[in-house]
């Protein structure tokens, strides 16, 4: 065979992702068509778990529009918050970028838990929280305010702390990109007349880290849709009415609390395909388009 040896140098990768991506993603699917508890074989029920899931499961359909919530709001502004705070630090002095990129950086690679604990100081819900003891001292408020038991500030405590946590791979991609553009088209542009920094921005910089962007965006829609740790430690579960549920959260009620993991391969066949959907739009909208 003509391209033998590059065969045998993908083929550790190629095994790797058979057996941990390719395998795992097939079985999943064909589990979501039966009813499986894991004592007991496989039982086939056709549809029924879709049907179940899309009809008759309400905390499902909650969990679904709490994460399309959550996407939607930490989506598009954890990327443009990770685009831009890398642009304002590629442009300091080198001697300086190390520090404010690991300042940025230290909450992505942090535990969740461990995370969570300051925020619950923060939102506490007595006295002693970081937030009520400043209202009250204030006079905003006349008593505590139960921040994390409160159905209308649970998703959005959720989205602040995920936000916080969000400059993650994408973040350094991005700064990686800003740093390797070259010199060189910058003064081209000031020669054809870029005068701003913004100009130079939209006109040179985004042009040039098109697949830094690509790949941050994909990245940042698969951690909106993983939204988990940060949901159950701030918010319980389950949080108070659902308010805190998402897509991740009920697959692992059922996965590895009930068991039942006919149900939970349904739930994660269709995050799957909520992924592949979201990942082929942004394909389309910032990949190249020859």
């Amino acid at each position: 065979m003509r391209n033998r040896v590059s065969f045998y140098f993908l083929a550790p990768f190629m095994i790797l992702f058979l057996v941990f991506t390719i395998i795992p993603v097939l079985t999943a699917f064909g589990l979501s068509f039966t009813y499986f508890n894991i004592l007991e074989p496989p039982k086939w029920i056709g549809l029924s778990n879709y049907r179940l899931l899309f009809i008759d499961d309400d905390i499902f359909l909650t969990a679904l529009g709490n994460t399309l919530k959550f996407a939607v709001v930490t989506g598009p502004v954890g990327y443009a918050m990770a685009f831009l705070l890398a642009w304002l630090i590629s442009q300091i002095p080198q001697k300086y970028r190390f520090f404010y990129t690991l300042c940025y950086y230290t909450p992505s690679i942090a535990s969740g838990v461990a995370m969570t604990v300051v925020w619950q100081y923060l939102f506490s819900g007595d006295r002693y929280g970081l937030l009520n003891y400043w209202l009250l001292k204030l006079g905003f408020i006349n008593e505590p305010w139960q921040w994390l038991e409160d159905v209308n500030t649970i998703l959005p405590i959720i989205m602040i702390v995920s936000l916080w946590m969000s400059m993650g791979i994408g973040f350094l991609a991005f700064l990686a990109g800003l740093q390797n553009v070259p010199r060189d088209m910058y003064e081209a542009g000031a020669i054809d007349g870029v005068k701003y920094r913004w100009q130079e921005l939209w006109y040179i910089t985004v042009p040039a880290v098109k697949p830094q962007l690509l790949f941050g965006a994909v990245m940042q829609v698969v951690g909106a849709l993983n939204v988990f740790s940060v949901s159950v430690e701030l918010a319980g579960m389950p949080s108070p009415l659902y308010a805190g549920h998402t897509i991740l959260t009920h697959l692992h009620d059922y996965a590895f609390i009930r068991f039942e993991m006919g149900y939970a391969s349904a739930i994660a066949v269709v995050m799957f395909c909520m992924m592949v959907g979201l990942n082929r739009f942004i394909f389309k909208w910032l990949g190249n388009k020859e």
